[in-house]
């Protein structure tokens, strides 16, 4: 989950109401007597100004007023994280891949090199990354687990919104390993990223 305030909001250019704001990886979303979420991809204006936070779209125009924490997701819009910060994916690190992921995403491993973070097909590893299609699969969790250096993580990449796998099927597999889950992230248009540790 990402950051939720507390705020004031000002949807096209209508009267204030209170409510939540939340910023995510690639949308913000407000929750009040009005609901709005607005993905980074449609805006066409972001700005900071006197603790406001403007944000221009075709639905908008929105202000959200966040005090000090607007600079700050001005910031993070306008620079959202790559996918390879998202994951933590650093210079150094041993990386392992298991599962078929070529097929969903073909430049992973491309981009795992660039960042000069070692993928090793066997032995111990930082970060391990397991691609499962189906629940079934889930079972394999507990022997990976012995794959990870200390304090090393665990991600569980799974296709989202289909009957074959779902996050509360990860969610449980992973805690009946003995690991917990820290932290979710959008892999791709189709998959999803669950980390445990």
């Amino acid at each position: 989950m990402g950051q939720e305030l507390e705020c004031k909001a000002r949807i096209r250019r209508r009267a204030a109401m209170e409510g939540k704001a939340q910023l995510e990886t690639d949308f913000v979303l407000f929750r009040g007597p009005e609901r709005f979420k607005v993905s980074f991809s449609e805006l066409t204006g972001v700005k900071a100004e006197g603790g406001v936070l403007k944000l221009e779209f075709a639905g908008g125009p929105v202000e959200l007023e966040l005090g000090a924490a607007a600079e700050k997701w001005a910031r993070k819009i306008l620079n959202p994280p790559s996918l390879m910060d998202k994951l933590g994916i650093k210079s150094g690190l041993t990386v392992r891949l298991i599962g078929g992921f070529d097929e969903f995403e073909p430049g992973f491993r491309k981009d795992i090199s660039e960042r000069q973070a070692v993928v090793a097909a066997k032995g111990k590893c930082e970060l391990l990354f397991f691609a499962a299609g189906r629940s079934a699969e889930l079972e394999r969790i507990r022997k990976l687990k012995a794959n990870l250096k200390p304090g090393g993580a665990l991600w569980v990449i799974y296709p989202k919104g289909v009957p074959e796998i779902k996050e509360i099927e990860v969610i449980q597999a992973g805690r009946a390993a003995g690991m917990k889950d820290v932290k979710v992230a959008r892999f791709s248009a189709t998959h999803t990223a669950l980390k445990f540790v």
